[in-house]
């Protein structure tokens, strides 16, 4: 319901901002001072801001998948059209009551088209910027030692998080991730949540895109666990909307699982090779189908051997202090996505023990990626796509 409140201040700032580029496309040129002009900037302007509210109602359509993917793109340009002009409208006013030497010139047309540049060429930058940069997967590698044995000797393992299938990212990016990871070699494949992008609908084939992923070559499997966004859910601009029906994964998406070969962890352990646990959390926020609530870490390791490592995968870096106490050796997750995108990858390292990247606490190694795809727009500025390869040393 947070979307709906928020609709109003939406609205307002948006007239705010094509008022100004209206002033400032006037100033540039005189042809944008007629009302033909101006009347086709509104209503290329309103289309793009209404955007996801149309793809929200639309059906699931060919439509639909155009509409959400512009929608998504509209708001990481806004983002960034937002910074530009409120810097702008704030050194507009403290200016405007400065006393300096070319203050005329700046407050005249002349002066209002090249700031007008100045703030399109930012925005353009950054834009660019974080959907080239999306669209790049790269890799990152840790090297950790366990202080346990191990029978199974050194594992290699790829970690990848926040996939958010749908209408970002699908099969093609999917291909890309698959052959990455097998030219990595790994003995284990896990996945830390977020798999889906909260409706299955918004899959591209989910046949296809099954049998993609049946391709993951490792020597002891691919494991995953599911995150806050692996449920059937309505969203709208990144809001979700209060429903009195339980949150939960789409049949459908545990279906898919299951014929691309991806062994899901829902609150339970597998033993590998009678060497190594793998054990995969239910999220923090939504535990998903048939769990109530989920177990502590200490009741994860209780009926665990722990002479063995015990490999956690979690979608939310949470309890790290909690789970080195009980005993497990290398904790992975995702959900941060470390931001995303500028300057919201500035302030997500206030909010996490661990927002992105390695930290040992105790004995115990915990990695967070920034994640493979993106939720909302697909875009990212200053931060990146990856794929973790963790070199795991025992004892």
């Amino acid at each position: 319901m947070i979307a709906v409140y928020l609709s109003p201040l939406y609205a307002a700032w948006n007239i705010v901002q094509l008022i100004w580029i209206l002033r400032w496309m006037g100033a540039c040129a005189g042809v944008f001072q007629t009302v033909w002009a101006r009347t086709a900037v509104v209503l290329c302007y309103t289309f793009f801001a209404v955007s996801l509210l149309i793809a929200f109602f639309l059906p699931a359509s060919k439509l639909q998948r155009v509409m959400k993917l512009i929608g998504n793109y509209w708001l990481g340009v806004l983002l960034y059209m937002t910074m530009a002009i409120g810097i702008a409208l704030i050194l507009h006013f403290i200016l405007s009551r400065v006393p300096f030497g070319p203050k005329e010139l700046l407050f005249s047309d002349r002066g209002l088209a090249i700031a007008g540049a100045v703030c399109a060429a930012v925005v353009i930058a950054f834009s660019a910027w974080g959907i080239v940069s999306a669209h790049i997967i790269r890799t990152t590698n840790y090297e950790v030692t366990v202080d346990k044995p191990c029978a199974a000797g050194p594992l290699r393992v790829a970690l990848v998080a926040d996939l958010h299938l749908g209408y970002n990212i699908g099969n093609a990016g999917m291909r890309d991730m698959v052959e990455k990871i097998n030219a990595g070699q790994p003995d284990l494949v896990v996945i830390a949540g977020d798999i889906f992008d909260n409706q299955y609908e918004a899959l591209e084939d989910p046949e296809k895109l099954a049998h993609i992923l049946s391709g993951l070559e490792s020597r002891y499997g691919v494991y995953a666990c599911y995150g806050n966004h692996d449920i059937e859910e309505p969203i709208l601009a990144g809001f979700t909307f209060s429903s009195a029906k339980k949150k939960e994964s789409d049949p459908r998406m545990d279906a898919l699982l299951e014929k691309a070969n991806i062994r899901l962890l829902r609150d339970e352990a597998v033993l590998i090779d009678d060497a190594f646990y793998v054990y995969g959390r239910p999220d923090y926020e939504r535990p998903g189908r048939g769990i109530e609530k989920r177990k502590t870490p200490q009741e994860i390791t209780a009926d665990l051997d722990t002479d063995k490592p015990i490999i956690v995968i979690d979608h939310e870096p949470r309890e790290l202090q909690e789970l080195a106490d009980a005993g497990v050796d290398l904790d992975l997750c995702g959900h941060t996505h470390d931001g995303q995108s500028f300057p919201v990858n500035l302030m997500v390292r206030l909010m996490w023990e661990n927002s992105c990247g390695y930290l040992q606490k105790g004995q115990m190694h915990n990695i967070v990626t920034s994640g493979l795809g993106a939720f909302g727009p697909f875009m990212r500025a200053g931060t990146k796509s990856e794929i973790c390869f963790i070199d795991v040393q025992f004892r």
